[in-house]
């Protein structure tokens, strides 16, 4: 068969490219880079500059601690600092970060996780730094205060269309629509240099929530927002993913009563106001919490079973994975505290970056008969961070314990069964007393039984049940400990 003249002329051109770049490989895929500007009149950060390949990507800022007449319980500015800031941008390849902080010396720079091994150069103010994939980073001069996040995402692949009937679309600059309603069949999407003021409620199937910009709550005070920033009821095979939700005022992510729910690469800049928590599966099935960044005041993850009256009240088939988490006064896991349904099973918490955290990461306190059944940890890393506002009190690194509080009708324990814990890893610096493992039943009818810890490492320390760091008291039954690395 003879070939054609074009064919003739790719080959030629291909042959071409190969003896020019010697040994060299030729990319296809070469380093590529979309920055969304900020709307014109808001306000940015001025704590920091950013360039992603000599091309200057915006800052913006995140409120901190802006409750006004606050409770004595909740964060004070001096804690944590003033508002901190973020950024994001899409990228394909291999690109070049420069940030410089213009305010703080960058003598003790940390860049959490850990686990993303970035190694910067440090030139005075200024570090620089690659990336080849999709990250999420916390820059921190002075720790918890006044970072710099950096959401670098991949690049978006088919959008939604503004003409599509069945899309909510906002393009950028700043939009208030305050309430935004969606039912079946329909998505919200908000484009890169957006800036969406208000609330999202969804109920219905087959519905989905995009794009590159940002959901804000900033708007609203404490409890006074309309609803919640994306509230869930009744709803089935619902996707939020790629979004930013900035400063909520409560709940930010509530699940009530739905099933298969998949939440991705979504980032959560919060902790504006207490009782700010991150997601909340509540009587829910099937829910998919993936690569995600989630920065709160009250808990990161806490499912909840309460009087919603279904057919399935249950909280099961949750799965939390890839995440980076991050919460100021609270839990990071809380599995629990409302309890009114017959079991919380069937959850997987894997591979996972606690940047910081204030009270237990993991506290599993199921009360109102309710059982705690069929968890696995495994692969989490944890920075050990140690709060001012904690003064005297110190926490627990794992909670199991059945009990009473204030938020249960029923005023009796629940049950634990069936828990594993796996390659769990606390780093950072030791201090006496804190972040020991807690397990305790809370009678003979309420126990907690069949729990394994495994290659559980304090401090580079491996634990086991003679650790002075671990406690199993009493209305307990079959608490293991595994080392295996020891085996190794």
């Amino acid at each position: 068969m003879k070939r054609s003249f074009l064919s003739h002329l790719v080959l030629g051109i291909l042959l071409f490219l190969l003896i020019s770049c010697g040994n060299k490989a030729i990319s296809i895929d070469a380093s590529r880079v979309t920055i969304y500007p900020a709307p014109s009149n808001e306000i940015l950060s001025k704590d920091y500059t950013l360039e992603v390949n000599g091309k200057k990507v915006d800052i913006y800022l995140a409120k901190i601690a802006d409750v006004e007449n606050p409770p004595e319980w909740t964060l004070k500015p001096e804690d944590v600092g003033g508002p901190y800031s973020f950024s994001y941008f899409d990228f394909s390849g291999e690109v070049h970060i420069k940030i410089t902080s213009l305010n703080k010396p960058l003598n003790n720079l940390v860049i959490l996780p850990l686990s993303a091994d970035i190694k910067p150069k440090v030139d005075g103010n200024t570090i620089t730094f690659t990336i080849n994939k999709p990250s999420k980073l916390s820059i921190e001069p002075d720790g918890r205060l006044e970072p710099l996040l950096i959401f670098a995402n991949p690049l978006e692949i088919n959008p939604s269309k503004q003409d599509d009937p069945n899309v909510i679309y906002f393009g950028p600059g700043i939009h208030k629509p305050e309430n935004i309603k969606l039912s079946s069949g329909q998505t919200l999407y908000i484009a890169g240099g957006a800036i969406v003021k208000g609330g999202v409620e969804v109920s219905g199937d087959n519905i989905k929530i995009m794009g590159r910009g940002i959901l804000c709550g900033n708007d609203w005070k404490w409890r006074q927002g309309p609803g919640a920033m994306i509230g869930m009821r009744e709803a089935t095979n619902v996707v939020v993913e790629d979004i930013i939700l900035r400063g909520s005022w409560g709940w930010t992510i509530p699940i009530y009563n739905c099933d298969s729910v998949t939440i991705t690469n979504i980032k959560l800049v919060c902790s504006r106001n207490p009782n700010d928590d991150g997601i909340n599966p509540v009587n829910s099935q099937r829910v998919f919490i993936r690569d995600c960044f989630i920065r709160t005041d009250d808990d990161c993850i806490a499912m909840k079973g309460v009087d919603l009256g279904s057919d399935n009240d249950n909280v099961e088939y949750i799965t939390v994975e890839n995440c980076i988490l991050w919460s100021d006064r609270a839990r990071v896991f809380l599995l629990g505290h409302e309890s009114r349904a017959q079991y919380m099973r069937h959850i997987v918490l894997r591979n996972l970056d606690i940047l910081h955290f204030n009270m237990s990461p993991f506290l599993f306190e199921p009360g109102e008969e309710m059982t705690i059944e069929d968890v696995l940890v495994e692969n989490v890393r944890i920075n050990a961070d140690y709060p001012a506002q904690s003064g005297e009190q110190t926490f627990d690194l794992i909670r199991l314990r059945p009990t009473i509080n204030q938020y249960m009708k029923t005023q009796v324990p629940g049950k634990i069964n069936n828990v594993q814990f796996k390659n769990i890893a606390l780093t950072g610096e030791e201090k006496e007393g804190w972040y020991p493992i807690w397990v305790i039943g809370a009678d003979e009818e309420h126990e907690v039984t069949n729990v394994t810890f495994e290659n559980i490492s304090r401090f580079s320390h491996l634990l086991d049940e003679n650790s002075s760091q671990v406690r199993i008291e009493e209305n307990t039954k079959n608490i293991r400990f595994i080392n295996s690395r020891d085996k190794q």
